[in-house]
């Protein structure tokens, strides 16, 4: 990410590579990519009416968000972390949120409040009846820009890479629990902290929010785990 987008400046449209990562990436979190499938340039570039070099380009997108493990000579796959992994990347994702909060109070402009502001307006009013994977990318765009408008370009970038690394399992976790009340009730909070410049408010709104995030992806993990396991019956060939 660019010093301009940490800032909170314009962000350029995205290129056809991109336009393809963030088709494949939705395609991964919907699962119909599953963890440990095989992503096939070409098969992929067929289906998506593309060549194959944009493909490529997409793919190296995705591996570099985490999402795709580049493999040579072979197809790539969709990563499969361990729980473990992830618990270690929520963890630093914390810390990161918790930093980028405290910035923003110090940093962010009334227009980025505002932006901030908009986003959670949206995200309230389309909440019922939008594609749930629609609201989590708006989710994720609120949490993307209060990094940028900690106005630290090395923050909002970091917190940007380990953001990507998540979004399957987040994505897992917040179709686990659509609460619409909560998830605009904790953003708004946040915002008046910001916009009220209390760092150590923010840090507590910021803690409530996603103090539970390693625990709510667990869950998400073991309930999409069992809803794939075969019944009983069927495994003991009954």
């Amino acid at each position: 990410m660019s010093h301009a987008a940490a800032r909170g400046t314009s962000i350029p449209e995205p290129t056809l590579p991109e336009q393809i990562a963030r088709k494949l990436r939705r395609d991964i979190l919907r699962g119909v990519l599953a963890p440990g499938a095989a992503v096939k340039e070409r098969d992929n570039a067929a289906r998506l009416g593309v060549s194959r070099t944009p493909m490529r380009e997409a793919i190296r997108i995705l591996a570099k968000e985490g999402l795709l493990m580049l493999r040579p000579s072979r197809s790539p796959v969709v990563a499969q972390p361990t729980f473990r992994e992830i618990s270690d990347w929520v963890e630093v994702l914390l810390a990161l949120e918790t930093l980028s909060a405290e910035l923003a109070c110090r940093h962010a402009s009334a227009a980025e409040i505002a932006d901030l502001r908009r986003i959670t307006a949206s995200m309230d009013a389309r909440f019922d009846i939008a594609d749930p994977l629609d609201i989590f990318e708006i989710d994720m765009r609120f949490h993307t820009g209060i990094a940028r408008a900690s106005h630290n370009a090395a923050l909002a970038e970091t917190h940007g890479a380990y953001l990507a690394r998540l979004w399957r399992a987040r994505f897992l976790s917040a179709a686990q629990r659509r609460n619409r009340a909560r998830v605009v009730t904790d953003h708004s909070r946040i915002l008046d902290t910001i916009e009220a410049r209390d760092g150590a408010a923010a840090r507590s709104a910021i803690d409530f929010h996603l103090g539970h995030l390693a625990e709510d992806i667990r869950a998400a993990i073991e309930a999409e785990e069992s809803a794939a396991r075969p019944p009983r019956d069927l495994q003991s060939g009954e």
